[in-house]
């Protein structure tokens, strides 16, 4: 086995076992999540818990050792999901900088907003959907 096969598998676990811990945190605990949920969003009791169903079948998607098809539908589903969560991170941010103490601070945020689309990266990368940058050019 290659490898990037090994680290690519590796990182494959520790990712599905990131959305598995965050999908049981919003259904088990959605009260963090409620409260950083931009006021456009409808039903946000029921999005916190889908958000959570949606981060634990991803994870389980990921990890399975049936199906490549399953696995690479995981990975752009949870790359999906990590766009759509953006704006509520972004929401986060803007209450938290407008609150008198910062909230959390830049210190959490900067990383965060710059974790979001390296995650996009990871779930395609992991579920073998894309290999940029690890290729290998042809010829």
């Amino acid at each position: 086995m290659k490898n990037d096969s090994v680290n690519r598998i590796a990182s494959r676990f520790v990712l599905a076992a990131f959305y598995a811990l965050a999908g049981v945190l919003h259904i088990a605990h959605p009260a963090p999540f409620l409260s950083i949920m931009p006021a456009w969003v409808p039903a946000p009791e029921l999005v916190v818990m889908l958000t959570g169903w949606a981060e634990l079948l991803g994870a389980i998607g990921l990890v399975q050792p049936v199906s490549r098809g399953l696995r690479r539908a995981a990975g752009i589903g949870l790359a999906l999901y990590a766009v759509c969560v953006f704006p509520a991170n972004i929401h986060h941010f803007a209450l938290d900088m407008a609150k008198a103490d910062h909230g959390f601070g830049l210190a959490y945020h900067i990383p965060r907003m710059v974790a979001q689309p390296v995650l996009v990266w990871l779930a395609l990368w992991v579920a073998d959907v894309i290999d940029w940058p690890f290729a290998r050019r042809k010829g």
